[in-house]
Order: structure tokens, then C-alpha cells, then sequence
């Protein structure tokens, strides 16, 4: 008995002794801290379901040569307009025709691919992404080929225009979203791949339709590139795999709820005023040629090495981007390719340095297509992402359609008749890269509220789950933010 009543009363005073040690602050915080994590963690499970993770890498590969290829054989067709542009100027094709319906229809083929991106996101959504690209097929072979029948402009409006428009939206929209959905830290870099397609597919076929042209006959140039289109494009159809299941893709046609965020309305002006700058500048460089007197041959290999620089400088806008921040990448390459139009451009008047203008604004002038789907992620979240993008492929249209028609309404008479066109082009860049610039200083505020909130560096955190915490956790985050003015010279990799 005795010993017992020692271990009770030595057991009580070591009990005593550590509650004498215990830290009333400590355990005060320790409380204050689950409550938090209790207020915080059902919140956040009801709030969404768990995100998925991309496999980085795998199958995905396959998808990324895929998509290359489809934009080879759609955007890099159509990048040969500007030789088709240049044939019928110099060659008067089509009698009666004048040279701003011959530049509506390069800007009609991309308006029309834009404005039918919510009818092939709804395709997606009903019959999937295989049905979407093999649509898209059908109208680009029925394009090209109805278009090597062509003997009235207006024949020209409805297959080379408006058909293959449809093919190229169908083939486009289907396949835009695809990479993302395969990779995280790789995003950028596979998403530039892709894009570069279109480059390549753009100098291989600006320079085998002129020799096509020259050679054959514009007949059979049509009917060859829509032969070999169909070919490697139902191949890539066939093999291409969606993830729309795995990450909860919404795949709306419209979600206008997204306007009421100012961060995408100010992604949307960065791609309207991009699109008004490079279209008139892909389709004006190989005129431009022949109009300082260089040959249609020259003015053709000029329009491929641009295409060069745009295969050669996607992927690399990729790596930089997934290590330097996407939408930082974004916004300084696209200021830069409206710098190389304004000190470089305006001052080429031989075929070096024309050459030289076109390798290295090549590399720069397409950076929306290798950047706005990892821009676009960043800013609404993948789930978002489908209806996000289709809304802006609509905005896109509109300049689409009248920027080339701006840049030769702008041609002087007589002197330097490209100078205002070239202006118009660089001032544009400037414009879409300082509405890109808000973005990311609107992206840096709301990374620095989430690492406060949250305990973790905002650099790392995905923008759907960003916005699934920032609507979770205290309001008190605005507080937190650096001033507009701080964050407009502050660097952050966003």
C-alpha cells in the first residue's frame, strides 16, 4: 500500500510539473490554429472535388506530336496564304477582284476557324474529341479541293475562306486543349511543341506552294495540300486521347460569368490586339518583298523564314515560360516582337536584312499560340479552361478578319508604302503586352494573398486552386496585397 500511494503521488507531481511547464501562449495558438484547419479543411472539401494531376509526360508525348502535326497541316496551310496573297496580286487571277477581297479571304479562313469554336467545344462535349477533329478533316479536304475548282473570287470566298475555316476551327478547338491536360511542370514547354507545328508546316508549305505554283499549276497545289492533309491528319485524329473525363472539363460553349473578372477581360484584350498585329504581319511580309523589289521567289522564302522562326521559337517560349513564369514570358515576348517591328522592320530594305527581320520576329510573333493556353490556366484554372478558350477564339475572330484588310488600307501611294502598316503592326504588340502586364501584376497580388493565407510559396500554386482557397479562406487576404504601384515593378515568377 505504501508503495502505491508513493507512484500516485510521484506520477500527480510529475503531472503537475508539466503542467506548470506547459506555455499558456503556445497552447492558446495551438488551439486558435485547429480551429482554423477545422474551419478551413470541410470548407475546402466541399468546395470542389480533389484536383487531378496531370501525368506530366507519358502518352502525352504522342498527343504533343499529334497536335504539332494537325497544326502543321492547319495553321501552316494557311500560313501560305500570304504566297497564295502574293500570286493573285501579281497575276490579276481573278478579273475584277480587288485587293481587299483577296485579303478578307486570308482573314475569313481564321475569323471562321475562331467563331465556330463553341459549336466544336459542343461537339466535344456530345461526341468527343475524335468525332470534332474528323469533322474538321472532311471540311479542310473539301476546302483545298473545291477550292482547285475555283473560277470567280466569290468560289474563292466559300472554299478557301469560310470551308476551310471550318476545318481548320473543328481541327483547332478539338486539339487546343489537349496538352495541358497531359502535363504540370512541362506545360509550357509541350504546349510550345505543339505550336511549332504550325511554324514548320508554314515554311515547308510557303515554299512548296510557290514552287507548286510555279511549276504545276494553282490547281494542283490546292489539290496536293488537301490530299496530304487529309492523310496526316485523320492519322492524328485517330491516335489522340482527351483527358476531359479525368479532370472534370466543363467543355461549356459560353460561361459568361468569366467576364465578370477583369483579369480575363484584360487576357482577352492581350489576344485581341495580338491577333490585329500578327495576322497583318503574316500576311503582309512576302507583298512587302515585292514592293522594295525583291522577286515573288524572295518574297516567298521571306514568309517561310518567318514561319522558321516561329517553329524555331515556340518551343524555346515554352522551357522560358515553364521556368521564368508563363504569363512574364508572355508579356515581354510579345512587347518585343512590336519593338523588332518598329526599329527593324520599318529600316529593311534589302534581302539580308529582311531575312534577318523575319527569322528573329518569327521567333517572337506567334507567342500567343504557344502561350495562351498556359496563360489562359493560370488565370481561370484548367476546369475553366475549355469555355475560356472558346469564348476568346470568338474574340479573336473579329480582328482576325479585319486586320490584313487595316494593313493595306494603310498602304501609301507612292515612297514607303508599308510605313504606316508597319507602325500600325508594332503599336499593336505594345498595346496587347501592356494589357498582359496587368494580368500579372493582378496574378502577383493574389499569389501573395494565398501564401500569406496559406503557409506556402504562391509561385507554386495552380490558378483553380488558387481560386478554390481564395474563396475558402479569411477575406482579410486583399489586405495582404502589395499596392498596385509596388507590384507593377516587382519581379515574380508568375
Amino acid at each position: 500500500m505504501e508503495e502505491k500511494r508513493d507512484t500516485v503521488a510521484e506520477d500527480a507531481s510529475h503531472s503537475q510539473t508539466k503542467s506548470a511547464r506547459r506555455d499558456p501562449s503556445t497552447e492558446q495558438t495551438s488551439d486558435s490554429e485547429k480551429a482554423f484547419e477545422t474551419q478551413i479543411e470541410p470548407q475546402s472539401r466541399q468546395a470542389s472535388p480533389p484536383e487531378d494531376v496531370p501525368p506530366d509526360g507519358g502518352y502525352g508525348w504522342v498527343c504533343t506530336a499529334c497536335v504539332a502535326l494537325i497544326n502543321a497541316h492547319t495553321w501552316g496551310v494557311n500560313s501560305s496564304y500570304g504566297i497564295f496573297l502574293s500570286h493573285y496580286l501579281s497575276n490579276n487571277t481573278f478579273p475584277g477582284a480587288t485587293s481587299i477581297e483577296y485579303a478578307l479571304i486570308g482573314g475569313l479562313s481564321i475569323s471562321c476557324a475562331l467563331f465556330l469554336s463553341p459549336i466544336a467545344t459542343l461537339t466535344t462535349r456530345l461526341y468527343g474529341t475524335r468525332t470534332t477533329l474528323l469533322i474538321g478533316v472532311f471540311f479542310e479536304t473539301l476546302s483545298l479541293i473545291g477550292a482547285s475548282f475555283a473560277t470567280q473570287i466569290w468560289h474563292l470566298f466559300l472554299s478557301q475562306g469560310v470551308c476551310f475555316g471550318w476545318g481548320m476551327g473543328f481541327l483547332f478547338v478539338g486539339t487546343v486543349g489537349i496538352i495541358p491536360q497531359w502535363f504540370t511542370t512541362k506545360r509550357s514547354f509541350a504546349n510550345g511543341i505543339g505550336s511549332a507545328g504550325s511554324g514548320l508546316g508554314g515554311l515547308t508549305y510557303s515554299l512548296a506552294t510557290n514552287a507548286m505554283i510555279n511549276n504545276i499549276s494553282l490547281g494542283w497545289a490546292f489539290r496536293i495540300l488537301g490530299i496530304v492533309a487529309c492523310a496526316v491528319n485523320v492519322v492524328c485524329a485517330l491516335l489522340i486521347k482527351d483527358r476531359n473525363k479525368a479532370i472534370g472539363a466543363s467543355q461549356l460553349a459560353f460561361d459568361f460569368k468569366l467576364f465578370k473578372r477583369m483579369e480575363y477581360n484584360l487576357m482577352l484584350a492581350w489576344g485581341f490586339f495580338t491577333m490585329l498585329g500578327y495576322i497583318a504581319l503574316l500576311f503582309s511580309l512576302p507583298n512587302y518583298a515585292i514592293s522594295i523589289g525583291l522577286s515573288a521567289s524572295q518574297g516567298s522564302i521571306v514568309g517561310a523564314l518567318l514561319n522558321l522562326g516561329q517553329g524555331i521559337g515556340r518551343p524555346l517560349v515554352g522551357i522560358f515560360s515553364d521556368r521564368a513564369g508563363r504569363i512574364n514570358i508572355a508579356t515581354g515576348l510579345t512587347f518585343l516582337c512590336g519593338l523588332f517591328c518598329l526599329v527593324i522592320w520599318i529600316f529593311a530594305k534589302s534581302y539580308g536584312v529582311l531575312i534577318f527581320f523575319a527569322i528573329v520576329a518569327g521567333t517572337v510573333s506567334g507567342t500567343i499560340w504557344a502561350t495562351v493556353a498556359p496563360v489562359g490556366a493560370e488565370v481561370i484554372g484548367l476546369r475553366e479552361l475549355p469555355a475560356g478558350l472558346s469564348i476568346a477564339w470568338v474574340i479573336f475572330a473579329i480582328p482576325s478578319t479585319v486586320a490584313e484588310v487595316i494593313a493595306l488600307e494603310l498602304r501609301r501611294k507612292t515612297g514607303q508604302i508599308y510605313l504606316d502598316a508597319q507602325i500600325y503592326v508594332g503599336l499593336m504588340y505594345i498595346v496587347a503586352a501592356a494589357c498582359l502586364y496587368f494580368v500579372r501584376v493582378w496574378k502577383i497580388g493574389q499569389l501573395e494573398a494565398l501564401a500569406a493565407e496559406v503557409g506556402r510559396s504562391g509561385a507554386y500554386i495552380d490558378a483553380s486552386e488558387a481560386r478554390t482557397l481564395e474563396r475558402t479562406v479569411s477575406r482579410q487576404s486583399k489586405a495582404k496585397r502589395s499596392s498596385v504601384v509596388k507590384r507593377t515593378y516587382m519581379w515574380k515568377r508568375v
